[in-house]
């Protein structure tokens, strides 16, 4: 196996182990409410696949309960740490800055217990765990991997109607860790534009590596069955809005547009419904009552349930007509790769990474900004051309896995444990 010498340490081409961090949500919370979202499924995923591959993986998050154990295992190779830091229920995303002292701490800590260079590489998740690992792989003399997930320059320029920007504290914070960490892994193009355009990233550290679904779940399946389940009529024209409750994923914009679409066409009325599955989240814990007090004055029947675990939620995919996905901003958009890996075309905002995760009019549409008669045109559009978009969505989730993900992370760390120039020279 060939070697090198990185940070004055000896490590093998195949790292042996990894450290993940996400201080600010546990892989083990249920994405969509709260802080937990995409993110979590990304750390999920990715982690069992690079246990698949060889890597013993540690994933270190804040103990949000007293009752949580110090150590879980997740899946074989993969387990999880529970750091102490700051009062264990009622701690916001936004307060975590001063308790990144804590963590940094309980990180080191478990480190110590082991011989020296236990860990091979840190991945980190966010910019607080990017803060975290910073300062851990500058004590332990190992590479730092970084992916942001979201950005905040990106997200303030794309601010929501009332939408509070991203604090300065957060933007100093970012450009720290994208300077300090030895690879950036952006997962789309346009993200590894915006960290070299906005931040002035090293181009060359920066990969791009597509997040993505777990097309062994996520499959299509039989529509009648599944309304079955979930209670929604064989006859119903339905219309999915999957994430976290708050002003930046706007699924407001989703029910002002069914109205609108019921005014275009009123054979619709009694058949057009709207389920919304999901909780609040960020500033939209500011006005928990919003959503539903808007779905009160409209003339559209709208579910809303709450976040739902992976077969509910493929049964909500595989049941309805179309899945809104009108986000201000996404980095990527796992919901719109699940919905399109179950056959069920997205209507999605044209920002991000969306314009990625969506083949525009092959396996979804995407649509300028977020009037109601635009949005409005675009489902009525999808709704028309379902079976065609159905068809195109499988084929287009089917070009993503969260294997080809875990490889291309394997890839980057291999290529922070091997600088430039002294592979070439090391010999197996």
């Amino acid at each position: 196996m060939a070697l090198s010498v990185t940070h004055g340490r000896v490590h093998s081409v195949h790292p042996r182990r990894a450290a993940v961090l996400s201080v600010h949500t546990s892989p083990l919370e249920q994405p969509g409410t709260g802080d937990a979202g995409g993110m979590n499924v990304y750390v999920v995923e990715t982690s069992k696949r690079l246990a698949d591959l060889g890597v013993e993986v540690e994933i270190f998050t804040r103990a949000t309960s007293s009752d949580l154990p110090p150590v879980c295992e997740l899946a074989p190779g993969v387990t999880v740490r529970h750091l102490t830091a700051g009062p264990f229920e009622g701690l916001k995303k936004e307060d975590l800055p001063s308790q990144l002292c804590a963590l940094t701490s309980g990180l080191l800590r478990v480190e110590a217990q082991h011989e020296p260079g236990y860990f091979d590489v840190v991945h980190s998740h966010y910019w607080l765990s990017g803060q975290v690992g910073w300062l851990a792989t500058e004590r332990w003399g190992v590479p730092l991997v970084h992916t942001a997930h979201t950005l905040a320059k990106v997200k303030n320029l794309s601010l929501a109607d009332g939408d509070a920007p991203e604090p300065l504290r957060r933007v100093v914070g970012e450009e720290q860790v994208i300077a300090a960490a030895d690879r950036l892994v952006a997962n789309t193009a346009q993200e590894a534009c915006d960290l070299v355009g906005l931040y002035d990233a090293d181009a060359g550290r920066v990969v791009t590596v597509a997040p993505g679904v777990d097309l062994e779940h996520f499959r299509p399946g039989e529509a009648s069955g599944a309304r079955t389940r979930l209670g929604v009529p064989p006859d119903a024209v339905l219309l999915l809005f999957v994430g976290r409750l708050q002003p930046l994923k706007a699924p407001d914009v989703l029910l002002l547009a069914a109205q609108q679409l019921l005014r275009n066409d009123p054979s619709l009325a009694g058949r057009l419904q709207v389920a919304v599955v999901g909780g609040p989240s960020g500033s939209g814990f500011d006005e928990p009552t919003y959503l539903h007090d808007l779905a009160a004055q409209l003339d559209v029947p709208v579910r809303f349930e709450p976040p739902a675990g992976p077969d509910r939620l493929r049964d909500w995919y595989v049941a309805a007509d179309l899945v809104a996905v009108p986000s201000h901003n996404e980095s990527f958009g796992l919901v719109a790769l699940e919905a399109q890996a179950c056959g069920t075309p997205v209507v999605a905002t044209r920002v991000g990474g969306l314009l990625t995760t969506v083949h525009d009019g092959v396996s979804g549409l995407l649509v300028d900004g977020h009037s109601s008669d635009a949005w409005a045109a675009a489902l009525a559009r999808g709704l028309k051309q379902r079976g065609l978009l159905s068809l195109g969505a499988v084929e287009h989730a089917a070009g993503y896995s969260w294997g080809r993900t875990a490889r291309g992370l394997l890839t980057a760390y291999r290529d922070v444990l091997v600088p430039s120039g002294l592979a070439a020279g090391v010999g197996a």
